[in-house]
């Protein structure tokens, strides 16, 4: 198979300075705008456990709702394919972070928790399946180094 090489090009501007740079931990913000040509601005900062704005984006939020967001869109491709009428679609995920005694931190986990309705009588079972599927495809979750898992609840209605 023939690799096919894809790029992306974000530009993320720091809008910390409070008037006398880095001089001290406390000293600057952490608040930064995450851009992208012809994309709304996405407003970042860190977690507040690190002096960021609650408000914005951090990065940890983002890599959660990367792999989210990366699932939803193969599974419900393999659901269009397979007859299964997908009709709401809402994932709670949650991820863990740990940071060891020198203050490195890693994520240990991300469970994706999706609730799916889809279309009565349209393959209950297979719409289970597919999110196996879906994880297997999943660019973002083959690019982590920790587990993600997901436990789907499958509606009729």
């Amino acid at each position: 198979m023939t690799e096919h090489r894809h790029e992306y090009r974000v530009t993320v501007t720091w809008r910390g300075n409070l008037g006398s740079g880095t001089s001290g931990y406390r000293a600057y913000g952490r608040d930064h705008v995450i851009s992208a040509d012809g994309k709304p601005d996405i407003p970042g900062s860190s977690d507040p456990a690190f002096r960021g704005d609650a408000s914005r984006w951090n990065p940890e939020d983002l890599l959660v709702a990367s792999l989210s967001a990366c699932h939803k869109l193969w599974y419900l491709h393999l659901c269009s394919v397979s007859g299964v009428v997908v009709t709401a679609y809402e994932d709670h995920a949650e991820g863990v972070m740990v940071m060891d005694a020198e203050g490195v931190g890693r994520f240990t986990s991300v469970v994706l928790k999706p609730r799916v309705t889809i279309k009565v009588g349209t393959y209950p079972q297979i719409a289970a399946e597919l999110h196996a599927e879906a994880h297997e495809q999943c660019f973002i979750a083959n690019s982590v180094n920790f587990p993600v898992r997901c436990e789907a609840v499958i509606v009729e209605g």
